[in-house]
């Protein structure tokens, strides 16, 4: 309710606005009713912190429309839902983004992130609010990506007012209550909020704009970083017992030092051998074979452009050639048949020299070695929204997951 003092905040205006983002967004109702309201003359038209709060200018809601400030906030809980003050806070750190300049790219980037799709439908457009297209920029980006299209110069000076606080990049006001002051929500009531907004958003798929279902399939199962674990696994294999045992004087042992006079040679670790076993089965798409031949390509980086010490098979009910890696483009992979990944396997421990891991990408159809293999095993599995295979003898088969002795992650 309006308070009599002269210049308080219109509570009647500001809920009825909040409805009224609820009636044209039904899955967002629960982040909605989450965020509490405060009362602030330091804010430009309405702000959230990283907590949950939502900061708001009692001049902004008298002048505003209803329709407008429901779209408002809508804008404010996105940039909550879609942890753009974590994100933030991440690329802050890898880009070194400290200054005022570079937070207010952040804020700018993260609208564009959600303005290009938030709005229609029974939301109304606020004035002022920021499209990528102001900048010729297309739409559909993340944050991350926006911030690497444009730097902020005298052709965004009108947008300097523009603040909506910790919740949009991460860094915290002055103005702001911070983690101690009231009504704020913890880490887990945070995650449950953003749990129930993904769920309804996925049993109402129509309903959601392409950037939220987008949202809503990557909020509790992020991509896990393929490359980065690959690369982990592969310097884990070069750092385990025989893959160095090679001995150079032309870097002296540390343990030298402990010996005056007498030079010792270090131990040289070479870069791990490499098999990789590409699933060329029937139930893999040309789209998820060509993935397939990148990720030869981001292998052969990993171990340091050696194409040497990278042989490639292909494999369905059967393994055929082993390739040495010249150029991924011109690798032959033969199959369509079934799948039997145990072939690929033993063909490839049956390999010389041994590989000191081997890596599989499959779709996960295919039964597996009841045996851990002497060497570590890195399973690159394509997304399947299903895990149920379709066999027409056997229509309630499901294949086996991949052993515990792999370590498995999703391309994608």
């Amino acid at each position: 309710m309006r308070s009599g003092a002269p210049g308080a905040l219109d509570l009647d205006k500001l809920f009825a606005a909040r409805l009224h983002a609820v009636r044209a967004r039904p899955y967002l109702a629960t982040a909605l009713f989450a965020l509490h309201a405060v009362e602030s003359r330091r804010v430009p038209t309405m702000a959230v912190d990283r907590h949950w709060r939502c900061y708001v200018s009692p001049a902004f809601v008298d002048r505003t429309p209803v329709e407008e400030l429901a779209g408002v906030w809508v804008h404010e809980v996105s940039h909550l839902l879609r942890d753009h003050h974590g994100r933030g806070d991440r690329v802050a750190r890898e880009r070194g983004l400290t200054g005022p300049g570079d937070r207010l790219r952040m804020n700018i980037a993260a609208d564009f992130e959600i303005n290009d799709d938030v709005f229609g439908d029974g939301l109304a457009m606020p004035e002022g609010a920021v499209l990528p297209s102001r900048l010729r920029l297309p739409t559909g980006l993340l944050m991350e990506q926006y911030l690497y299209e444009f730097q902020v110069g005298p052709h965004l000076q009108e947008l300097a007012w523009l603040d909506c606080g910790s919740g949009a990049d991460g860094l915290e006001r002055d103005w702001e209550l911070g983690p101690d002051g009231a009504h704020g929500l913890s880490a887990q009531e945070q995650d449950a909020v953003r749990f129930r907004v993904a769920e309804g958003i996925k049993g109402r798929p129509g309903d959601a704009p392409k950037g939220w279902k987008r949202w809503a399939e990557e909020a509790f199962h992020p991509t896990q970083p393929w490359r980065e674990l690959l690369g982990a696994a592969l310097r884990s294999a070069a750092s385990g017992a025989g893959a160095g045992d090679d001995y150079t004087y032309g870097r002296p042992a540390r343990r030298a030092a402990g010996v005056p006079g007498v030079v010792l040679p270090a131990l040289r670790r070479t870069p791990p051998r490499v098999c990789v076993v590409i699933d060329t089965s029937a139930s893999v798409s040309d789209a998820e074979l060509g993935s397939a031949l990148h990720e030869v390509a981001a292998i052969t980086r990993a171990v340091g452009g050696r194409r040497d010490l990278v042989t490639v098979l292909s494999c369905d009910a059967s393994a055929q050639a082993a390739h040495r890696l010249c150029r991924a483009e011109g690798i032959s992979l033969v199959g369509g048949g079934g799948t039997d990944l145990r072939t690929g396997f033993a063909a490839a421990l049956r390999s010389r020299p041994a590989p000191d891991v081997v890596v599989v990408l499959t779709d996960g159809q295919t039964p597996w070695p009841g045996t851990r293999p002497p060497c570590r095993t890195v399973v690159g599995l394509f997304p399947r929204r299903s895990a149920r295979s379709y066999d027409e003898d056997d229509p309630d088969y499901v294949p086996d997951t991949p052993p515990a002795w792999a370590r498995v992650v999703e391309i994608g």
